[in-house]
């Protein structure tokens, strides 16, 4: 069946700028070079920016000619050959957008790109890169002694780290919502074609359209969520001035990919994160809500399922799960000043009818459809009440809103105190989450863009059969989705949400036809590959919000985190407490510069000089709100008519004036997406090619001996797996390397940096930048020498795994060591009986205090008993 729709390709993905005396001329192309576009921009307006789109499509021959003409018209002598009146100032890939501060204008292009990942052919890369170039000519520049302190506070915000794009594939939405758009009636898109004709005041717009019945394809651009768009405002004022080519989105978050090899079939599973540009800022500096519903830390992650061996997205097979993490959505903050690990938390304003949570609610129906569901991890018992008083206030907002929606679309609340669970030893954390998680993806279901399988018909399972969301012909929707919460949001949020997303592709997994039922376990290949993913992914969003990477992970509360991981537990939790004291107020400037929250004016406060940003992010506060909504028919009245189906995919009227639809031959370059893949008008190694340099799981993760099973579903012991067996420190090193992807900002070591390391250099060091993943760095496999010696050192030396060889002794004052801490954990233990005898003699929970003597833990060790004695020999 031939594609009805396609994606339109962007036609500027090369740029160059040419620099004169009076202009810059950017000359934009795309990849084949077979199409041009010239920006002309003004460079005499000390102030202003005046931009000319002459709206023209150039070839290669036309574009040498004008650049031509243009250096020799602007020559100080005519026919001088000896000085060129063009010059070429940079090269790029995109262009970021236009800031002004003080004085003129500057341009930020992207001048590196590394490409992270790819979806059905489409090329999602990281900006690596950028260049900050100010336009007006030093002759007409009105210099400004504060343009500095601003120019340096904006590139504060470092884009070469977690900003990611694409030149085809729109990263601000979901892949449920870009291939539901593809999959419009062909009557839909016929009429928009002719409405963007009418309305569209670019004349070469449709030059050449062969418009005879079926020779031609539909090609479908959608706006963006602007939500999730960061350079939004440096774009907005070049936004109806020129061709939509020039206008590059960018997402900032997480991106990572890995390939999922079944019996030699490769799956690739993509994890990407979109942090919302809203409210947008760090840890203590932004809590809560703000008066339009936006909240603090909110991050969208969705996880995609896709089958590499099709790439096309109509033929191919491409599934998806989308879920949520964002603050509390209530007024409510932290007082950092006065530096306390844990400052009380403070509710500012009194929310009687839930107002802002109304308005948060009202945006997830729409965007997301029905049921939202509440699991919130915050603490329910404290001695002290802090984490409770967030609790108490949820619970009662969402009880008043879900009074007035129809009892079918009500909001589904789930408390669950995680850190009560995991200090307990009788509870498994992770079983529970999983019955949550199974009982989650149940009600909202996945997107899956293919019908079930002939033989789930045959063979039908019963959770399958229990699936919600939305069937349709042509596969599977998700309606609703799952919006998890702590308070920070960063370490329980992440493991929760890794646990329903391994729920989620156990069922993707199945409605691919890849597994027999709809489950997977732990210490399969599968999993860790996944596992790997989303600690990337968390590791990555907690340096942008807490300045740390996550100091609780997933093995943390599987109890099966070795005994160095608490050592930099420590360390990660004195780098969070660091970073917010002292780091995060400059961080937050830049943010707010950055988004244009603040703008720089003549004769106003400078952005250094406010006490506060509370104004500039609650606009209530400034003028009052142009209307005010309903107390009981808190949503859009047009959203509660479609549900449980998103309002946002629903085909009618408004949601079709945000597309562009045109009409092109059948193998045009703006849709033809086989040649934007492969590339067969250059040369390319077989090395470079990015499929190759990704995670693996048969490379990375499968065991290297001969004779295992190779199914990445088969459970493998620990000593079984591909990392473990790597025996040495240089093949350690190795496997560090092989995991980095986007999450720090620094660029990966190259191979002869970490070739020609000291071995002296500090192990700890090490694991933490490789704990970080930057997944797209190219490292060259061990050859079978290598790898031969690899199966031979699987059992290693006592002394190299612990350092210490434990069967010639203990020396006498590692023994003395050794007694002490036995003796305080003696002690401790005493503490905590007499403690809980305590509570349970005080019915009305109020413990009173006595004096507690301890036992000097630092006098001389007592001799060790005979029962020391022979645990001690039993560990020998």
């Amino acid at each position: 069946m031939p594609a009805a729709a396609a994606p339109i390709i962007s036609s500027v993905q090369k740029l160059v700028l040419y620099e004169t005396r009076a202009r810059y001329f950017l000359v934009g192309s795309n990849h084949a070079e077979t199409k041009y576009r010239v920006l002309k921009i003004d460079r005499t307006e000390p102030k202003d920016l005046v931009i000319i789109d002459d709206r023209h499509v150039y070839t290669q021959q036309e574009v040498r000619e004008l650049l031509g003409r243009l250096d020799l018209g602007n020559r100080t002598k005519m026919g001088q050959k000896g000085s060129s009146g063009l010059f070429r100032a940079v090269s790029a890939f995109g262009v970021v957008g236009f800031v002004r501060f003080l004085e003129g204008y500057y341009i930020v292009l992207i001048t590196k790109r590394r490409k992270m990942a790819d979806i059905g052919g489409h090329a999602i890369y990281k900006v690596e890169d950028t260049n900050m170039i100010y336009i007006p000519n030093d002759s007409v520049r009105i210099t400004h002694p504060d343009e500095a302190r601003y120019l340096r506070i904006f590139q504060n915000v470092d884009l070469s780290s977690n900003f990611y794009f694409s030149y085809s594939y729109d990263l601000s939405h979901s892949l449920q919502y870009n291939l539901t758009v593809l999959r419009m009636p062909l009557e839909m898109l016929k009429s928009e074609t002719t409405q963007t004709r009418q309305e569209s005041f670019d004349i070469f717009e449709d030059e050449g359209l062969i418009t005879q019945g079926g020779s031609g394809v539909f090609g479908i651009c959608s706006e963006p969520y602007m939500k999730y768009v960061w350079n939004g405002e440096l774009l907005d004022i070049i936004k109806n001035t020129v061709h939509r080519d020039w206008l590059l989105y960018i997402i900032h978050g997480f991106c990572g990919q890995s390939k999922l090899l079944i019996y030699g079939r490769p799956v690739y599973v993509t994890l990407i994160a979109r942090r919302s540009s809203k409210f947008a800022g760090t840890r203590f500096l932004k809590r809560g809500a703000n008066c339009e519903g936006d909240v603090a830390n909110e991050v969208e992650t969705e996880q995609i399922l896709c089958d590499a061996s099709v790439m096309s997205f109509t033929a191919g097979s491409y599934s998806s799960y989308v879920q949520v993490r964002g603050s509390v959505p209530l007024y409510w903050s932290q007082d950092i000043s006065t530096m306390m690990p844990k400052p009380p938390i403070t509710l500012d304003q009194a929310d009687p009818f839930a107002h802002v949570a109304a308005l948060h609610f009202d945006q997830m129906l729409q965007r997301f459809g029905s049921p939202i569901i509440i699991l919130n991890l915050v603490k329910e018992r404290e001695k002290r009440k802090h984490e409770r008083i967030l609790s108490e206030e949820l619970v009662a907002a969402v009880t008043y809103l879900n009074q007035f929606l129809p009892p079918e679309h009500t909001i589904i609340y789930i408390p669950w105190d995680m850190a009560k669970y995991t200090k307990s030893k009788l509870c498994n954390v992770l079983d529970r989450l999983n019955v949550i998680a199974e009982s989650v993806v149940k009600k909202t279901g996945f997107f899956v863009n293919r019908p079930d399988s002939y033989c789930s018909i045959l063979r039908p399972d019963e959770k399958w059969n229990e699936l919600g969301g939305c069937v349709i012909p042509t596969g599977r929707l998700q309606t609703g989705v799952l919006r998890t919460n702590c308070v920070d949001c960063l370490d329980r949020t992440n493991t929760a949400q890794f646990m329903v997303g391994k729920c989620a592709l156990a069922y993707q997994l199945y409605s691919l036809g890849l597994i027999d039922k709809p489950n997977l376990q732990f210490d399969t290949d599968a999993v860790r590959l996944f596992e790997e993913l989303y600690e990337d992914h968390g590791d990555t969003l907690s340096l942008q919000y807490g300045g740390s990477q996550l100091v609780h992970r997933v093995k943390t509360y599987r109890k099966i985190a070795p005994w160095t991981q608490h050592s930099k537990d420590i360390m990660q939790t004195l780098s969070r407490y660091y970073s917010n004291a002292f780091s995060d107020a400059d961080r937050q400037d830049s943010i707010n510069l950055f988004l244009g929250v603040f703008h720089p004016t003549e004769g106003k406060p400078h952005l250094w000089e406010l006490p506060t940003d509370f104004y500039l992010h609650h606009k209530n506060t400034m003028r009052l709100l142009p209307t005010r909504r309903s107390y009981t028919y808190w949503w859009t009245p047009e959203v509660i008519k479609h549900l449980p189906l998103p309002y946002d995919e629903v085909i009618c009227a408004a949601n079709l004036k945000k597309l562009i639809v045109k009409k092109f031959h059948k193998y045009e370059e703006e849709i033809d997406i086989h040649n934007e893949f492969f590339r067969p008008y250059e040369l390319s190694s077989f090395d470079d090619t990015f499929c190759l340099a990704m995670t693996s799981s048969a490379r990375d993760f499968m065991p290297k001996t001969v004779g295992i099973d190779p199914s990445p579903f088969t459970v493998r012991k620990p000593d079984e797996t591909g990392k473990s067996v790597l025996g040495n420190k240089s093949n350690r090193e190795e496997a560090v390397l092989q995991r980095k992807t986007a999450a720090s900002a620094p660029p990966p070591p190259s191979e002869e940096a970490v070739s020609s390391s000291s071995e002296d250099d500090s192990g700890t060091d090490r694991e933490e930048e490789g704990s970080v993943s930057q997944r797209s760095t190219p490292v060259k496999m061990t050859d079978t020498g290598d790898s031969t010696k690899v199966t031979e050192n699987v059992v290693q030396p006592m002394k190299e795994v612990y350092g210490i060889n434990l069967s010639d002794g203990l020396s006498e004052e590692d023994l003395s060591i050794y007694s002490r801490f036995v003796q305080l954990g003696q002690s401790q233990h005493k503490q905590d009986k007499s403690s809980q005898q305590l509570c349970s003699r005080c019915p009305d929970g109020v413990i009173k205090l006595s004096r507690t003597v301890f036992p000097d833990v630092w006098s001389s060790p007592p001799p060790p008993s005979r029962e020391d004695e022979e645990m001690k020999a039993i560990h020998l």
